[in-house]
């Protein structure tokens, strides 16, 4: 998993992740303290799982009585045996959500494994304001840890930046949900 993650860079091919601080000024005019989008640091890693053997926005076998949480980002199936992975690009609720669904998976044994990544506490003033961060989701792993799912793993990754500098591009923001871009 740490080989899908250390694909990511920015700006791309630079093979080290640098944000540029500087706020940015909005096509409304106000200006954006939190400059940077967050959709396309997950494209790298979700390649590299795909190149070997991940499939991208699927979900395991369910069981009739679990509702579908929508698809994962990836999933990893081993002779039946599945391992979800999720990098998180939403907000704080979508990261609940996130986390809710590995869990299900583990208890419902649909999956073994659950993976979720997240940017940690220094990258979060320069990412998408109120992005899912390992800050906000730290007081609940008590309660996810709770889950009743033997011989299963759930793992959180929280990343950071490698760098700082107004001379690389801002990371490009979405159009979907709230964003203004």
């Amino acid at each position: 998993m740490e080989g899908a993650i250390a694909k990511v860079d920015w700006p791309p091919g630079a093979g080290s992740f640098t944000l540029n601080p500087a706020p940015l000024r909005r096509k409304d005019g106000k200006v954006d303290n939190h400059p940077n989008g967050v959709t396309p640091i997950k494209v790298p890693a979700i390649r590299h799982l795909e190149a070997r053997g991940w499939e991208a926005e699927k979900l395991p076998p369910l069981p009739e009585s679990v509702l579908t949480t929508g698809d994962l980002d990836a999933l990893y199936n081993a002779s039946g045996v599945y391992v979800a992975f999720e990098w998180e690009t939403g907000n704080i609720s979508s990261s609940h959500r996130a986390m809710n669904k590995l869990v299900l998976g583990l208890i419902n044994r649909a999956i073994r494994g659950g993976i979720l990544v997240v940017p940690g506490n220094a990258m979060r003033p320069y990412i998408t304001d109120r992005i899912g961060n390992i800050g906000e989701l730290k007081p609940y792993l008590p309660l996810w840890s709770a889950a009743n799912a033997p011989d299963a793993a759930l793992r959180i990754y929280a990343v950071e930046h490698d760098a700082l500098s107004e001379g690389v591009d801002h990371i490009p923001k979405g159009v979907d949900g709230r964003a203004i871009y």
